[in-house]
């Protein structure tokens, strides 16, 4: 979710330097089911263009109808919206809709904390009825400061609140620069995903040959220090060079990544392991937890694109706990 409200701060960057005016959209709770949960969030301007999006579709319309007065106004409002007759969701929505201008402290220290990898918490007050009132609206939690994202009006914090802990953007590190390394990278930006790349110098790869790639670093295995990884990040190793994987993962010894996937066989990765044991003895038996190889989920991959689709869907299966199956066989609907 941090990567959305990241493209929502962009995008009303670049409508404000243009002097277009901004609404924040938030779904702050749900009866029954719907296509998305609270926390999801958009941003639609004055021309009605929109960022992002609440529902399938439907819902958008409306919103779009109940934001006019807070154009006109400068007044929040929450709307809800029955899906029980209009949609497949049979759930009703309620959405805050509120002016969006935050100040330019709010902006300088939102992109620190993102720079910095912090965790940040939006809140957002409302009520559960449909009304148009000052009070109602939005306001992050940063490392020292609290601030709201429109400055005219006083949050009333004493009415119901919606609270999102807000950890920094997923990032995946990918270690090689062949055409299966440049198709993960391609499939994991369009996630949102924070992507970065570590190619050996004599490769001479540069960022174009990565789209959607957000740093490139040209590091051989053997000067490789371990900086950019924490429990928000998955690795993959897929330099088709054992000898530079090897070097790789022992530079990851001391480092706790949510996933490390192992491109190539089973033989290779029990290889890879018994080198890497004879080598480093004393680390952390929690470390092999984090250890995937062959890396990907059985989906019967064989291009360099069903291959990235299948790594990325064992990282998110991991990354939120989960026990991959076909939703049709999920007792509880895909919803629960």
């Amino acid at each position: 979710m941090t990567h959305e409200f990241k493209q929502l701060i962009d995008h009303y960057q670049l409508a404000k330097d243009s002097k277009i005016k901004s609404v924040l959209i938030t779904v702050v709770a749900l009866e029954g089911s719907s296509y998305r949960k609270p926390g999801v969030r958009m941003l639609l301007f004055e021309d009605n263009r929109m960022i992002g999006a609440v529902s399938g579709g439907c819902v958008e319309k409306e919103i779009i109808r109940q934001a006019s007065t807070v154009f006109e106004t400068d007044t929040p409002k929450v709307m809800t919206y029955d899906g029980r007759f209009r949609l497949g969701c049979e759930g009703i929505l309620y959405v805050l809709i509120e002016p969006f201008a935050p100040s330019e402290l709010f902006l300088t220290t939102f992109h620190n904390s993102i720079k910095e990898r912090f965790n940040f918490k939006i809140s957002s007050y409302f009520k559960s009825e449909n009304v148009s009132e000052i009070g109602l609206g939005t306001r992050v939690q940063f490392q020292t400061t609290t601030l709201p994202v429109y400055l005219k009006h006083a949050v009333n914090t004493e009415l119901k609140v919606f609270e999102q802990r807000m950890t920094p953007c997923f990032r995946l590190v990918i270690f090689g620069a062949e055409h299966d390394a440049v198709q993960l990278c391609g499939f994991a930006s369009n996630l949102g995903w924070e992507v970065h790349v570590i190619a050996h110098p004599l490769e001479e790869k540069n960022k174009e040959n990565f789209p959607g790639i957000s740093i490139l670093k040209n590091i051989a295995p053997e000067t490789y220090v371990a900086t950019d990884v924490d429990d928000q990040t998955a690795i993959v190793l897929m330099n088709h060079s054992y000898a530079k994987d090897l070097l790789f993962l022992m530079a990851l010894k001391d480092m706790k990544p949510a996933y490390i996937g192992l491109l190539g066989p089973s033989k290779r990765r029990e290889k890879l392991l018994a080198d890497f044991l004879d080598k480093n003895i004393e680390v952390d038996t929690n470390f092999f937890d984090t250890i995937h190889g062959p890396a990907g989920l059985n989906l019967g991959a064989v291009t360099p694109q069903e291959i990235a689709v299948a790594i990325i869907a064992e990282i998110l299966a991991i990354t939120r706990n989960q026990t991959p199956k076909s939703l049709k066989d999920k007792a509880k609907g895909i919803l629960e």
